[in-house]
């Protein structure tokens, strides 16, 4: 399935004047399926595809017997198994297994001159935000010939983030050059394949690299210096950028990553020649590879499911689907936005959160909040404690002293402690708390009992009350006391046998 994204990609290419050879090229994609989805105009048909199911261990077999032809595989399928299968649907099915994985070709030395090389690594830092230092990864691009820098921070680094960065780095700047130098990390190279020049690039990043018009290469393990300008860089960082500012936060921190990296070092000049890299960039644009305006973002695919309410949780936060059915959807993750699909139609597009936002709701822009909650959203206590603790020192204290297991019992105790506080007054309440904590009691039960105590033995006993005696002779008393007597009589009869046969 071409995914809508490089769909719409490859009708906007198309539209801006992009030959069909040259579209098919660039993403891989066959010059009869550019054709069909320019006629569609980049819009996702409607198809109904029954799926048929094919035994994998039986697929593994068949292709090894065969050498590896899938033509083969097909023809025994059909006469020695009794299994009808078209050939595009072996064909695909093999390849979403893994079978039929072609061989990579490694990557060649060439000799270093404009537009022909760039450099990415990644390195970790303590950083302040907001006063608190946290290990943030700071991963840098470097232009080797223009000395060119694009930097960003994450919490983590994986491949996916990887792919991202690269992404915005070279769109920003609109060209590639023919190779990026990495190290011999394993979000690119091939677990087990070697280091270096023997080491083989993971086939995804090797066509995420070709899609763009460059190729990864891995330096020789231990020669750090053959990305000399990166490790420059990197120094840069620690010496220029990070002294003297302040964050406040992780969009804060790559704001000012960027002004420095994209403007300030841009403009400033580099070494002894005093070489300016916005006009040397201008003299190797020549060399470049330049990049199409609507290459597709990458992104990342989760199914999710969406609960009675029509929410589906991401990454610890709510999203609202606007459908009436619960049926699964797929969730498209970008560096900035989900995009939710259901059976292949477009839903909704939400932008992601700032860093460390949890447990909210998103919803729709300009529509009203649903009415109901996720039924399994999280209720923080920080209010009730809080409250809590204002109350006394003791009650602090108490608190400190019971609040150390976490989680659901953590805020059961609370939200319980909170209530009980409200059945009583406050001088009541710090008692029993002070009472409990003096025995290392912490059942919310016993606790009530000890108020309940603390009140019977404080308060003095009560006066009898005054009954003045001559109530009895008041008419009312005599009127109230003179009734009928009820007629028993009925009572009185006798009760006929039943006559038994």
């Amino acid at each position: 399935m071409i995914e809508p994204d490089r769909r719409r990609a490859i009708y906007l290419l198309h539209r801006d004047g992009m030959s069909e050879r040259a579209i098919a090229r660039r993403l891989g994609v066959d010059r009869k399926t550019v054709r069909v989805i320019i006629e569609q105009k980049g819009v996702m048909p409607e198809v109904s595809r029954p799926k048929q199911h094919l035994d994998e261990a039986l697929l593994r077999q068949l292709y090894a017997d065969c050498d590896g032809y899938a033509q083969r595989v097909h023809e025994k399928l059909a006469e020695e198994q009794g299994v009808q299968v078209t050939y595009p649907t072996l064909t695909r099915r093999l390849r979403e297994l893994g079978i039929s994985k072609p061989h990579k070709e490694r990557c060649d030395r060439v000799p270093d001159k404009p537009g022909a090389e760039m450099q990415h690594d990644t390195t970790v830092y303590g950083i302040k935000l907001a006063g608190k230092t946290v290990r943030l990864v700071a991963s840098m691009l470097y232009r080797r010939f223009s000395k060119r820098r694009y930097l960003k921070f994450y919490r983590a680094f994986n491949r996916f983030k990887m792919k991202c960065f690269l992404h915005e780095g070279w769109m920003f700047w609109g060209y590639v050059a023919l190779e990026t130098i990495i190290d011999n990390t394993n979000l690119a190279r091939l677990v087990g394949s070697g280091t270096g020049a023997a080491a083989v690039i993971v086939p995804e990043m090797e066509a995420f690299g070709k899609q763009y018009g460059t190729r990864f290469r891995c330096h020789a393990k231990g020669h750090a210096n053959r990305k000399a300008g990166e490790e420059r860089s990197f120094w840069t960082v620690e010496t220029n950028f990070l002294p003297g500012r302040t964050f406040q936060s992780l969009e804060d921190l790559n704001r000012q990553a960027f002004e420095w990296s994209t403007v300030r070092l841009d403009n400033r000049p580099q070494g002894k020649a005093g070489l300016i890299p916005a006009k040397a960039f201008e003299f190797e644009r020549r060399y470049l590879v330049k990049l199409p305006a609507h290459l597709p973002a990458p992104y990342r695919v989760h199914d999710r499911g969406a609960d009675q309410y029509g929410y589906i949780a991401f990454e610890g936060n709510y999203y609202w689907v606007p459908q009436t059915r619960r049926d699964d959807v797929k969730v498209l993750e970008y560096a900035d936005r989900l995009k939710i699909y259901q059976d292949r139609q477009y839903l909704i597009e939400y932008p992601l959160p700032a860093d460390g936002v949890k447990n909210t709701l998103q919803s729709p822009p300009g529509q009203p909040a649903p009415r109901h909650f996720p039924h399994d959203r999280r209720r923080p206590t920080q209010q009730e404690e809080q409250r809590l603790r204002a109350m006394a020192e003791s009650v602090s204290a108490y608190l400190d002293f019971a609040l150390k297991p976490k989680g659901i019992q953590r805020h059961g105790f609370l939200r319980k402690l909170y209530a009980l506080s409200g059945k009583m007054t406050d001088a009541v309440f710090i008692a029993a708390i002070e009472r409990a904590h003096k025995y290392r009691i912490t059942e919310i039960a016993v606790i009530e009992r000890i108020a309940a105590l603390n009140i019977t033995q404080g308060a003095p006993s009560l006066p009898f009350a005054e009954v003045d005696e001559d109530f009895r002779g008041r008419d009312t008393y005599r009127q109230g006391r003179l009734t009928d007597a009820p007629d028993l009589s009925i009572y009185d009869q006798d009760i006929p046998e039943e006559d038994h046969d």
